[in-house]
């Protein structure tokens, strides 16, 4: 073994250890003398050794008076601890709940978003900022499912419904109908016969609308979304309206006419489209222009010559590409300041005097130029501007009798607009939203005191949590100033003593500390009282053994930390244990003698492994351990290592083992080595008579032992010649080679399995001989292949194959039953107990004409090496279909159906396997991926270690189940290579796989199978994040909406009132 220092230490540079043989002449010294000094007591303790001045990157074990380490540097800190980071010991406190509290009153507050509830938080938020709807007295709680996202056009709408039915029965008169007052509008669809002119009888009929669904797709504003609103319908051809008052079909117009408007009027712009082609939703994403304020006047049936001015007071935004996913914030405007603001949950941003403002998070979102009201903000492409800018530069009104401008916005993310009726004084309508009061049906005003908004009961309980959450604040503030106050004390008093520690002179007094107590209290907020018994031996003292578990302490260090930490024991300079030094100097003494003893012993023993012997007298020992013995580290007193060295070398008798015995070589020794090894030996095992047994070099082997070592032997021979005629009487089933088959001659079928046992018995060799299991009785395994019930066989028999004109076996590796012949079968039933006439007898039927043909090629054609040689090695083509093989007994199909049904069942149910996924780009997958793929059609079909590590170019392994559906698998194949799964069409061997509700075991997928798919490019791409969601949705509540809500149920609003807060 080479001396040679590793790798990891060969660049450091070696210190000399003097001071470890000056500790080793003391030992030697107060072992010889008996007496220890004072000058012993300071060298061995260290005393001398110098004080560091915190120039240490750690800590020194092998001084005592180093304290460097146990606190870090003045601008550093630890992970954990007294010396963490403020910042951190701060955040253990919990969160802080003054940063819950708003920079200011005037700052609208957010809600916090509970899991996927962004859509209601957003819906509320219009309602609440609408000052004369927050004013109607009214809290519930809706059941919501915070789980699953939603419309919140719908939620919208579910809402209202709720409310009206719940403040019917309000006790306050004003706030029963406050839904209808501010939001209820009323609409009329109007049939007209083209023919008569008559209207139908249903156009008489107001509809109640709380919102009006405009179409968003080809539309570019909200001027253009209301025309095509309020369009005229051509009913003609089979769509024609049946008249009354003409007695026939006619052709008609219908259109939709507002008949009335609500103070508070709801646009909701339907971005979300159905694609047949997909069966999917598809949200639209194009840009959509809505003015700051518009006049719907001339929109209404009745043409009114006063204006009707809504102004823009909230924009809902829909973030996300995907239908039943992704995010809802609201932009929304404080009716008394005039600003908008951003609420995105909890979060509320600041955007100033413009919905879309410059700090906003809707990038989607920018400001056109100011344009006159009621002029389409695309009529003046030029108009435009990009970015989330204000172009005040403003363009003249389309009348010359005004010169007010209106501010158009462009989003493509907007969801739904709120306008509110500005302040008008004109006839009978009179409405200030941002006061109080709202406009209503009959033209009468709410007209609600701001210190109204709650009731007294639940005023007092929001005071009662004001006034918690403030105290709950305080506490916090209390306890971090405490924490902090008490950490700062600690690093002062850790640094003072630390500072005072070192013992400065010799004539000083001091105390001993352990060094782990020491550790601890440097680095704890509240440290434990002070423990000293690590370092204190059996006699009450400090041992020399734990001096590198140990510090000398200055005397006043000592007293300021054991005044106020207590425990102990006190151990001074008086307490170095006198009595543990002299053990440890008889044992270090002793260590030297053994290690000085072998070093010079080993010496000897490389000699004798060598086969080098002094003269004198010689012992045996085992070679194998004298080996091992010569390799081992010198190390300080005999180990378990140093016993039984002639225990393989003492046979069960007690004498000498036969050196030919496996395990039983021998060296011989001087007789200087064998007493040393002998008493270290003993030393270790004093009572081991078995593994320290002496043989002297004229001792003689066990005679027992030669005889029985002889008979092993013979048996051994035995066996040899037995196996080599194995191998000689059955050559090519030995090593694996193809026999030709022909027509008319008898054949046998032999397990596939007992052949391999068999072929591996006679194979084996050296030491695996003895190893080697023998083959199972042959008569049993020709047995086990017959059912009990019909004595048939088990097993269908293998099939053949055409190799340029010659019969072969198709796949003796891999079939369950191998082809022998009668010669073979014969010698088989000789050598291993087998009875000839319960053989399964095969042979070959081969009826075409042209077969026979062949045949008789292949029968003129001489029997060699070479010929059969070039048979099996040769890479011919197959024929379809080939001679097949008639047995005797037959075939008994009724329990071989059965079996198979029964394994096919159990390969199915398979659970986290892998199947390789092969994407190929083009109309034929080549070759390679094709017969990989079609291979694994043979579920039996055993699989080379060259084909497990094939690579199929731009594949895949995917983790599926027998239960997994195709078009969960489809989902996995989108995610890995971006097909759409309306585009895949997958593919096994030549076959389609298709049916998305089939699971891969309906559908004979195994573990293992390689599987090709292309890709159609019929259906466009979209992100694999909608369809994700759309099956969240289907799995989780099949399209249920606010199913199971209180927005939905059928509780009577009664009880919907008792639970909730209505007077």
């Amino acid at each position: 073994m080479s001396n040679r220092p590793s790798t990891r230490n060969k660049n450091k540079r070696q210190r000399p250890d003097n001071n470890a043989e000056v500790i080793s002449e003391l030992y030697r010294k107060i072992h010889l003398s008996g007496e220890v000094t004072k000058d012993d007591i300071k060298q061995l303790y260290m005393f001398g050794k110098p004080v560091c001045n915190q120039g240490c990157r750690i800590n020194t074990k092998d001084n005592p008076n180093c304290f460097c380490g146990l606190i870090p540097p003045p601008n550093g800190n630890r992970k954990s601890g007294l010396w963490q980071k403020t910042s951190e010991i701060v955040s253990s406190l919990g969160p802080d709940p003054s940063k819950d509290l708003r920079d200011s009153f005037d700052t609208p507050a957010g809600l916090t978003n509970l899991g996927a509830t962004c859509y209601a938080n957003s819906i509320l938020q219009f309602l609440y900022m609408n000052k004369p709807f927050r004013e109607a007295p009214f809290i519930e709680a809706l059941a919501l499912d915070n789980g699953i996202q939603q419309d919140s056009h719908e939620f919208l709408t579910l809402l209202f419904s709720l409310l009206e039915q719940c403040l019917s029965y309000s006790k306050v008169s004003k706030a029963r109908t406050v839904v209808q007052d501010l939001f209820r509008g009323g609409v009329s669809h109007v049939t007209k016969c083209s023919k008569c002119g008559n209207q139908s009888e249903a156009s008489s009929n107001v509809e109640d609308f709380y919102g009006v669904e405009l179409n968003v797709k080809g539309l570019k504003s909200l001027d253009e979304s209301l025309d095509d609103y309020l369009s005229v319908e051509e009913l003609q051809g089979d769509n024609q309206y049946f008249c009354y008052s003409c007695a026939t079909r006619v052709n008609a117009t219908r259109s939709i006419r507002l008949q009335s408007l609500p103070p508070v009027l709801i646009f909701q712009l339907k971005r979300c489209v159905f694609l047949p082609n997909t069966t999917t939703k598809k949200k639209i994403t194009s840009a959509f222009c809505f003015p700051g304020e518009v006049d719907m006047a001339r929109w209404l049936s009745d043409q009114s010559k006063s204006k009707l001015i809504y102004d823009l007071s909230a924009v809902l935004i829909h973030k996300g590409s995907a239908v039943n996913s992704g995010h809802y914030v609201a932009h929304i405007k404080d009716q008394d300041t005039g600003l908008w603001w951003e609420f995105d949950d909890e979060i509320v941003s600041d955007m100033g005097q413009h919905p879309f403002g410059g700090n906003s998070s809707n990038v989607a979102a920018k400001s056109l130029q100011n344009i006159p009201a009621g002029q389409s903000c695309f009529s003046e492409p030029d108009g435009v501007v990009n970015g989330n800018h204000v172009n005040t530069s403003g363009l003249h009104a389309s009348s010359p009798e005004t010169t007010s401008n209106v501010q158009t916005f462009s989003s493509s993310d907007a969801y739904m607009l709120m306008y509110c009726l500005r302040h008008q004084t004109n006839g009978h309508r009179k409405a200030q939203l941002g006061s109080g009061g709202g406009i209503l049906k009959d033209g009468n005003s709410i007209s609600l005191q701001t210190d109204a908004y709650l009731p007294s009961h639940l005023m007092k309980e929001v005071n009662e949590l004001n006034k918690s959450y403030l105290e709950s604040c305080q506490q916090y503030k209390t306890k971090k100033e405490a924490k902090l106050a008490l950490i700062a004390e600690r690093r002062q008093e850790v640094r003072s003593v630390i500072s005072e520690a070192s013992v400065q002179s010799s004539v000083e007094s001091f105390w001993w500390i352990s060094v782990d107590w020491l550790r601890q209290w440097a680095d704890t907020i509240t440290p434990t009282i002070i423990d000293n018994t690590p370092i204190q031996c059996l006699h009450g003292k400090v041992p020399v053994s734990k001096i590198s578990s140990m510090k000398r302490l200055s005397a006043k260090a000592w007293n300021t930390i054991s005044s106020k930490y207590k425990g102990g024991p006190e151990l001074g300079e008086d307490d170095c244990c006198i009595v543990c030094l002299k053990e440890t100097a008889c044992a270090a003494v002793s260590a030297d003698s053994y290690r000085d003893g072998r070093t010079s012993m080993r010496e000897l023993a490389e000699a004798a492994l060598a086969g080098k012997c002094p003269d004198g007298p010689l012992y045996y020992v085992s070679k194998a351990w004298l080996s091992q013995w010569v390799r081992r580290r010198n190390i300080d007193s005999p180990c378990e290592a140093d016993t039984g060295p002639t225990a393989s070398i003492r046979c069960p008798h007690g004498a000498l083992m036969p050196e030919q015995a496996a395990g039983a070589r021998r060296a011989l020794i001087p007789e200087i080595l064998w007493v040393f090894i002998f008493n270290s030996a003993n030393e270790v095992k004093p009572d081991d008579t078995v593994g320290c047994s002496v043989f002297a070099s004229d001792s003689e082997t066990c005679s027992q032992c030669c005889i029985d070592l002889s008979e092993v032997t013979c048996m051994e021979d035995n066996l040899r010649d037995f196996k080599l005629k194995q191998r000689q009487s059955h050559e090519k089933l030995a090593i694996g080679k193809s026999i030709p088959l022909f027509p008319r001659n008898k054949y046998y079928l032999l397990p596939t399995s007992w052949l391999s046992k068999w072929r591996c018995y006679i194979m084996a060799g050296g030491k695996n001989a003895s190893s080697t299991a023998e083959p199972d009785n042959l008569n049993s395994a020709i047995e086990s292949l017959k059912c009990e019930q019909h004595s048939r066989l088990l097993r269908r028999p293998p099939d053949l194959m055409r190799k340029r004109g010659a019969i072969l076996q198709k796949a003796p590796s891999v079939d369950e039953l191998t082809i022998i012949t009668e010669n073979d079968w014969t010698s088989f039933c000789k050598d291993w107990n087998g009875i000839e006439e319960k053989g399964i007898s095969a042979e070959i039927d081969s009826t075409n004409s042209a077969e026979d043909c062949l045949l008789g090629t292949l029968e003129e054609m001489p029997i060699t090496e070479e010929n059969v040689n070039s048979l099996d090695d040769a890479n011919g083509e197959t024929e379809s279909q080939g001679p097949i093989i008639k047995t005797y007994p037959e075939v008994c199909e009724d329990c071989i159906g059965e079996r198979e049904s029964f394994e096919l069942v159990r390969k199915l149910n398979y659970c986290n396997e892998d199947i390789c996924i092969c994407f190929v780009r083009g109309k034929e997958p080549p070759k390679y991926i094709l017969e990989g793929s079609a291979n694994i059609l043979e579920p039996n079909r055993r699989i080379s270690k060259r084909s497990r590590r094939t690579s199929y170019g731009n594949s895949v392994n995917l983790n599926v189940s027998g239960s997994t559906t195709l078009y969960e698998l489809k989902m996995m194949i989108w995610q890995s290579f971006g097909i759409v799964k309306e585009n895949q069409i997958l593919h096994k061997g030549s076959k389609i796989v298709d049916g998305e509700t089939a699971t891969l075991a309906d559908m004979c997928i195994f573990p293992g199978d390689v599987l090709w798919v292309t890709d159609s490019e019929i259906h466009e791409n979209r992100d694999i994040a909608e369809e994700l969601s759309d099956t969240k949705m289907e799995v989780q509540q099949s399209e249920g909406g606010f199913r199971g809500t209180l927005l939905t149920s059928n509780i009577p609003p009664t009880q919907v009132m008792s639970q909730g807060c209505f007077n």
